[in-house]
This record gives C-alpha cells, structure tokens and sequence, in this order.
C-alpha cells in the first residue's frame, strides 16, 4: 500500500512539473495542484482499501 501511495503521488508531481515546463514558465501551479490532488488520491485509496479490509472481518 505504500508503494502505491508513492507511486501516485510521485507521477502526478511528474505530470504536474510536466504541465508547468509545456504552458507556464516559472509557475509551479500544477506542480503543486496535482502533487495535492495525488496524496488526496492516495489517501483515499487508503481508506477504502481499509474499510474493505475491515468489512471483511
């Protein structure tokens, strides 16, 4: 689970920084909202893993 976690959050900070170098010069505006927008995801993912792991029992 945690190496997914990482792996998501570190491909939407790639993608975000990609964003930023194609259509902005020096803002990091997608670098910063998609790093967020993938721990958001990460952790949510989390969550459900957990609740489906508890449901079970």
């Amino acid at each position: 689970m945690g190496i997914e976690m990482a792996v998501l959050i570190v491909l939407s900070a790639f993608l975000g920084d990609w964003l930023d170098k194609k259509y902005t010069d020096m803002s990091p505006f997608f670098t910063v909202a998609l790093s967020l927008f993938g721990v958001f995801l990460a952790l949510y993912n989390v969550f459900r893993k957990v609740n489906a792991m508890n449901k079970e029992d």
